[in-house]
């Protein structure tokens, strides 16, 4: 029977830690640093199931020895509570971003703990895992200790591990989607002309976090655009304005499980649907499936993506209103690496994890996504988020 609330076990994280290990060895690399912080916590969590609260996040994996786990002051507890790693220290350059200085006893500085390090192993490369977010002051901490060492980027060899997610990893987002998709069931028809944005955001999220959620997906906080210009903001705050009839309403949202994501984007029209949305929204789900069915092993991010765009124009020329190519990883994060771009043909494989998001942009009404989230198995893909596909056939049909 399966546990109607999976989660990853202490065993797994073990075993991700020897697999690193291995492509730290492959790669000859001595030293790896990685960073996580509230948008993208996902190497500190997938190491040692720990994310940010109000700091950031490091850890420190030597090829041979044990990792450390860098917390800061103001959540030290925390991270001594939940982590996997044994070994946690307080530096407090992951700390609060105002530099508030704590007084506690075992705080250590990036510099120091680089120099016991030293003074313990043979360090003569270093790989860095966060580029677009790694503080200067830890890469120059490094690079004052390690002088003479190689120093590169390592987050292409961290992500070749998060590709293939696990039976527990695919457990855990199944169950992330379930619930989105539940949130979804409970705070659609809540909606009426006078509901406000914000009070939309706030049945979303009661939902789901009652039936045992721990947070927003961060990447994709549930945003709900309303009217022509709001549901055209590519991301945006909630705000009071009030839903009006037969407008157009953006709803995108996502919840993490386990530090595991499911997202769910629709639209939304209260009262009588005008005849141009509904016949773009049918049009659109209609592509959504058409391309979920080329989703399978073997099939190329530039061949998905002259599929998509081939399909939107077959559907009434609609290629000219979607910006991008609809399909993305998402795991740990609500868009990981690889993205399924135009220009490396990035391979779909069995396991991975992706999220189709069809998303028509800039008609005179608005602009929505329809984005729902699947799993790559060996005969095509498997949708794990199931909302939408109740929903739009009923109200745009």
């Amino acid at each position: 029977m399966k546990d109607i609330f999976p989660k990853i076990p202490d065993a797994e994280f073990n075993e991700r830690m020897q697999n690193f290990k291995k492509k730290m060895q492959e790669n000859n690399i001595d030293l790896v640093v990685g960073y996580s912080t509230l948008v993208d916590p996902s190497i500190v969590r997938y190491f040692s199931d720990v994310s940010p609260i109000n700091e950031n996040l490091a850890v420190i994996i030597p090829l041979e020895g044990d990792a450390i786990l860098s917390s800061g002051q103001a959540c030290h507890e925390w991270s001594y509570h939940n982590s996997k790693l044994k070994n946690v220290i307080v530096m407090p350059e992951v700390g609060e971003v105002a530099g508030t200085a704590y007084v506690m006893e075992g705080q250590m500085s990036f510099e120091e703990c680089f120099n016991d390090i030293k003074k313990q192993y043979k360090i003569k490369k270093v790989g860095f895992v966060g580029q677009l977010i790694m503080p200067d002051c830890i890469v120059q901490s490094a690079k004052k200790v390690f002088p003479d060492a190689e120093f590169m980027y390592a987050d292409d060899i961290y992500y070749e591990l998060r590709i293939y997610k696990s039976d527990n990893e695919l457990e855990c987002m199944k169950k992330a989607s379930d619930i989105i998709s539940n949130a979804f069931l409970y705070a659609v028809p809540r909606i009426k002309a006078g509901s406000t944005e914000l009070d939309v955001e706030a049945d979303i999220v009661s939902s789901f976090l009652r039936q045992g959620a721990e947070s927003t997906c961060y990447a994709l906080t549930p945003m709900v655009g309303s009217g022509p210009v709001r549901s055209s903001l590519c991301q945006a705050r909630n705000s009071l304005r009030k839903i009006e009839e037969s407008e157009m309403v953006s709803i995108v949202g996502g919840c993490c499980y386990e530090g595991y994501n499911g997202v769910v984007s629709t639209p939304v029209v209260v009262g009588k649907v005008p005849d141009d949305i509904c016949d773009t929204v049918k049009k659109a789900h209609e592509v959504l499936h058409e391309l979920a069915d080329k989703m399978k092993p073997g099939v190329t991010s530039i061949e998905l993506i002259e599929y998509y765009h081939k399909f939107l124009d077959n559907k009434g020329g609609y290629a000219m209103y979607s910006p991008y190519g609809a399909v993305h990883s998402i795991g740990l994060i609500e868009c990981e690496s690889p993205f399924f771009g135009p220009y490396v043909p990035t391979l779909m494989e069995e396991r991975m994890t992706v999220a189709i998001d069809v998303y028509i942009k800039g008609l005179s009404w608005g602009s929505f996504r329809i984005e729902d989230t699947f799993v790559i198995r060996k005969n095509g893909a498997e949708m794990f988020t199931w909302y939408n596909d109740n929903y739009l056939k009923n109200i745009f049909s």
